[in-house]
């Protein structure tokens, strides 16, 4: 059988011999299928087609040279098996394959099936390690660049006399640094080398030839650079002389116009409320000094209101920005007091939550020794099973509430306690924020603070209004700024603390 494979190896040669065996056996051809993709991966539009076909009741079976021309993979091979099966495919005809359609018949198709798999695979694999082996000998497994040759005899890349020559000028025309892509592509046309269909080689090709380390003695294989054994044609110099040219000559990108800025977002325009945005602008001097700006203005999306509100420089708004931040920094020396006293409130609260909890503790164990007793009464028939079973859900339910409510004291009576060590983080580190050059940073804070309630009117940055008619910020940074305002007219006990201390039934600033 091996044999009449090998010598049969063409489509048509195929077809002959299936004509053939039709003919001899008997076997009415419907149709005569020929698929060119390959068997190895599922989804071939004719094999999908013949089984539509053979499931719609157009024919009854399947005359094939070999089990691995209908399937290669697991998929297909597997809807083949699966409907024979159904008997929707009744029979299976194959020249150089034995096959009946019951178990046994099955099972050497399904075989013949995985052993097509695994060929296809391994050939895979072994072609894979047949180029990898190429490549540690230092031999490109690939068609061999314009200039080169691949050798049939020797299965190497030779240079190429005539084309080698030509390739060097293009390398040396474009290291002078005085011809275009173009003027390379022209070059080598009118040396005879153009594109299969006769026209210039394209921008792209003259670049992949003019990066191409292989004219140096060097391959690229799976994004790898190897060391080649074929003959270079040019100089290592005069390759790193054109690498050179190419980057001095490609075009830098250009932010855009409208990329966004570092402060976009966080101010509104206060007369037609639209955002702020921030553009980038190029001043040019006669005396050919440059200068780069960043201006805020207006976006002026608004239908209804033509806003001709004056754009800012992106220092002037920083530096604003700055001075509104500075103005909620909690000083050093009330971060301290502050501390203190959420320590202080933080172990006053772990005492009485200790107490609390431990009187919980103990209501447990209450309930669970009254239904303990309960049971032995029950036990002893001393109560009836009515009143035992209302007793004891009534008691349960006690000691469920109790768990619950005692972890949910856990989780909650020192739960303030670490939000308000890192507002005193938070307002403490503003100074330090406000004076960084990190536009991003202070536009995180100024969030946090004002939300987007800053509004930008002749050049000016000023809090908005909520719409409840409330300023903004709200507690605590409200009245963290209202303390500070008042810090002369107040005493600083009592600008610090109201009523007795940090716990959430009282205010924290």
């Amino acid at each position: 059988m091996s044999s009449l494979r090998g010598t049969l190896q063409s489509i048509p040669a195929q077809v002959e011999e299936l004509r053939d065996y039709a003919q001899k056996n008997n076997i009415e051809i419907i149709e005569e299928l020929l698929e060119t993709q390959s068997a190895k991966i599922p989804g071939r539009s004719v094999f999908n087609g013949m089984i539509k076909r053979i499931e719609a009741g157009e024919a009854q079976g399947i005359l094939s040279w070999h089990p691995d021309r209908l399937a290669r993979n697991s998929i297909d091979g597997g809807k083949i098996i699966y409907l024979l099966d159904l008997h929707t495919i009744a029979d299976l005809k194959f020249p150089t394959f034995w096959f009946e359609s019951n178990p046994q018949g099955k099972y050497n198709l399904n075989m013949a099936f995985v052993q097509s798999k695994y060929y296809v695979d391994a050939l895979s694999e072994n072609t894979k390690r047949g180029l990898r082996q190429k490549v540690r000998r230092g031999e490109y497994p690939g068609p061999a660049p314009i200039g080169y040759l691949n050798h049939v005899k020797t299965k190497t890349i030779v240079v190429s006399k005539k084309k080698s020559v030509i390739i060097m000028g293009a390398f040396e025309l474009y290291a002078k640094n005085e011809s275009r892509l173009e003027d390379i592509a022209t070059y080598l046309a009118e040396q005879g080398i153009k594109t299969s269909n006769g026209k210039h080689l394209s921008k792209d090709q003259i670049t992949k030839i003019l990066t191409n380390p292989f004219y140096i003695g060097f391959f690229r294989y799976s994004g790898e650079l190897h060391e080649g054994k074929h003959k270079p044609i040019i100089s290592k110099q005069l390759f790193d002389k054109i690498q050179k040219v190419l980057k001095d000559r490609s075009r830098p990108r250009h932010s855009s116009k409208n990329e966004p800025k570092a402060l976009c977002g966080l101010v509104h325009c206060g007369t037609c409320n639209m955002m702020i945005t921030g553009e980038r602008r190029i001043k040019r001097q006669q005396n050919g000094n440059v200068h780069e700006y960043i201006y805020y203005h207006c976006s002026k999306k608004s239908k209804s209101i033509v806003c001709s509100e004056p754009c800012i420089r992106e220092e002037e708004l920083e530096k604003q920005l700055s001075s509104l931040l500075t103005s909620f920094a909690l000083p050093n020396e009330w971060v301290q007091e502050l501390t203190t006293m959420v320590d202080k409130d933080a172990k006053k609260a772990n005492r009485s939550g200790a107490a609390l909890i431990q009187e919980a503790k103990d209501a447990i164990a209450e309930i669970q020794t009254k239904l303990q007793r309960l049971l032995d009464n029950y036990l002893e028939q001393d109560i009836e099973r009515e009143v035992y079973l209302k007793k004891k859900a009534e008691l349960m339910g006690e000691k469920k509430s109790l768990e619950e409510k005692n972890v949910r004291f856990r989780l909650s009576q020192n739960g303030w306690v670490e939000p308000m060590r890192k507002w005193l983080k938070d307002a403490e580190n503003l100074t330090k924020t406000a004076q960084d050059d990190d536009l991003v940073a202070k536009k995180v804070v100024a969030k946090k603070i004002f939300g987007s309630n800053l509004s930008l009117s002749n050049q000016t940055v000023t809090w908005g209004e909520l719409k409840n008619g409330q300023r903004w910020p709200q507690k605590p940074w409200g009245e963290l700024f209202a303390a500070r305002e008042n810090v002369e007219k107040i005493p600083v006990s009592c600008l610090l603390v109201r009523g007795e201390g940090f716990e959430p039934s009282t205010s924290c600033v």
